[in-house]
């Protein structure tokens, strides 16, 4: 058998109406074998014994709806810090930090600050005249069969909940934290189609918890479930460099809940929307950096006309990822 080098990349995507965390996805491409999107959680785990360390850039720029500068949710900017770890080549673990910015078109609330900390464990197995665990060693061939993961996650409240306004309002949207952990579980599939050509499918569900804020407020954010899909090709490799890239193309699906606030629910919050992302990774040698550009083609809002700021009513989304293997 012949072992493949492989090079990690990771990714971290946010979130819903008002577009304030993030959630993680994982993938490993290596020179050969199959290609890692930008957001759609690949299927391949961490070699043992290797940790990976990984920055993500993810900036959203929202649309407005009136000429003056008013209280319209002008940009939030992710920046997500993580470390990863192969327990086994069929287990990895991981810790993501994120750091927050969000800003309104007049300043008059803008928040920045450290994020909720998320913890998360990835399961990987494959599909080969039956299923097994992923093993320590796979050669191109075996790289070129279905491959899966379960993963699993918890955030700690270690963010702010209760960030104030400058008239001493909270707003939860412009938080920096839920209060109360979440929960999020979810699974891929992989297939290498052709020697250049990767088939990626990633589906999760996020479970948000009732928190009580400083002013009395009871407030619910709704529960989240994406289900993404992509294709990697590889358009260039060097093996004297040892250098790869790939184009990415993406459909990612976000069906949002309805918020509630003291057990009702809320209005101009949740619904469902449709992004395209249309980037390219590169590779060289134990280090990967992606970089595209995330697009809301269709929105089926529950009260649209309503929710600007909110996930599908953004101009585009920037996405950038660096990480490195050791």
């Amino acid at each position: 058998m012949k072992k493949i080098t492989c090079l990690l990349t990771a990714c971290i995507m946010s979130g819903y109406a008002y577009a304030h965390h993030g959630v993680a996805s994982l993938g490993v491409a290596g020179l050969e074998g199959p290609g890692s999107p930008l957001e759609t959680s690949s299927s391949i785990t961490l070699p043992e014994g290797k940790f990976l360390a990984y920055l993500k850039l993810d900036y959203a720029d929202f649309k407005k709806y009136t000429p003056q500068r008013d209280d319209e949710t002008d940009s939030y900017t992710f920046w997500i810090y993580g470390v990863g770890y192969g327990i086994k080549s069929y287990l990895s673990v991981y810790l993501f930090v994120p750091y927050y910015t969000k800003k309104l078109e007049d300043n008059s609330f803008n928040s920045s600050g450290f994020a909720d900390i998320l913890f998360m464990g990835v399961l990987g197995f494959k599909y080969d005249e039956g299923f097994l665990l992923i093993p320590e060693r796979e050669s191109l061939d075996d790289l070129m069969d279905w491959h899966f993961t379960l993963y699993g996650g918890f955030s700690v409240p270690t963010g702010d909940p209760n960030i104030r306004d400058m008239n001493g309002s909270i707003d939860p949207g412009m938080s920096l934290g839920f209060g109360k952990p979440t929960v999020s579980i979810g699974a891929t599939a992989t297939k290498q189609l052709t020697d250049r050509l990767t088939f990626v499918a990633d589906t999760n569900y996020m479970k948000f918890f009732k928190y009580r804020y400083a002013d009395g407020t009871e407030y619910q954010f709704g529960d989240e479930f994406r289900f993404n899909t992509a294709f990697a090709y590889r358009i260039l490799t060097d093996y004297t460099d040892r250098l790869r890239i790939d184009l990415s193309l993406e459909a990612n699906f976000l069906n949002l809940g309805r918020d509630k606030e003291n057990g009702k629910g809320l209005s101009a919050t949740g619904g469902k929307m449709l992004y395209g992302l249309y980037g390219f990774r590169l590779y060289y040698r134990t280090i990967s950096a992606g970089l595209g550009i995330k697009i809301p083609h269709w929105t089926d809002l529950n009260e649209e006309s309503q929710q600007q700021g909110s996930e599908g009513k953004e101009n585009y989304r920037l996405i950038f990822t660096f990480s490195a293997l050791f």
